[in-house]
């Protein structure tokens, strides 16, 4: 049952309440003081409900450092800033990378949220190559994570997380290289510590102080 639906029902009960009361004006008016009262209670305690949840799902994924990474499980306990890119990323992607980092700059370097950013790009962006990456930005450290893995494991984790990515462009290098550029989602998540999505953000656009503020909510 909604929460609309809850209200709903709620006054048309206190409205029959009021009806049969067979007590004078005044006694009306306290009663229905007293129901606003509670209705007002209610609404303070029904928060927005969660956009997502992950808690039923499973996917093998490794670190920029090689190690295994199961999400959500690894994550679930602190809230979770969650991106994705891939490393030949002509553009935005950068700015989504920069983005988890000046939101955890701004926080003053907290140690109890997870930031972590996932390639869709695999073939390409090993471990290896997202650890020069993450270096790059400052984030070859905790509480940073950039995660890749086998190709149909991140095919399906993307297709879970609503990320999708196609290629835009081939050509050869001047080396005789193909090379590749991908159209894809703007996207960073903000999960929370029961592995539910709370906010679904444009990666390269949102304004960390808005991430900043819905983090601590939470």
């Amino acid at each position: 049952m909604d929460f609309l639906h809850v209200i709903t029902v709620f006054f048309i009960r206190a409205r029959l309440c009021v009806k049969h009361l067979k007590h004078n004006c005044m006694n009306k008016k306290s009663v229905l003081l007293v129901l606003v009262l509670i209705s007002l209670v209610i609404l303070a305690g029904c928060g927005e409900e969660a956009k997502d949840d992950y808690g039923d799902v499973s996917f093998n994924l490794v670190d920029q450092n090689g190690e295994e990474v199961n999400f959500p499980d690894d994550f679930r306990g602190k809230p979770l800033v969650l991106g994705f890119i891939y490393t030949h990323c002509p553009d935005i992607c950068s700015l989504i990378t920069a983005n988890l980092y000046k939101t955890w700059i701004e926080l003053d370097k907290p140690e109890d949220i997870h930031f972590v950013i996932v390639t869709f790009d695999p073939e390409r962006d090993t471990p290896e190559v997202l650890k020069d990456y993450a270096a790059d930005f400052s984030m070859d450290q905790p509480p940073f994570r950039f995660l890749t893995g086998p190709k149909e494991e991140v095919a399906a984790f993307m297709e879970r997380v609503r990320v999708r990515n196609q290629v835009s462009d081939i050509h050869k290098t001047a080396e005789g290289e193909e090379m590749y550029f991908l159209d894809h989602t703007d996207k960073i998540l903000l999960i929370d510590h029961n592995s539910r999505l709370v906010m679904d953000y444009g990666g390269s656009m949102t304004p960390t102080n808005i991430i900043i503020e819905d983090l601590e909510k939470l």
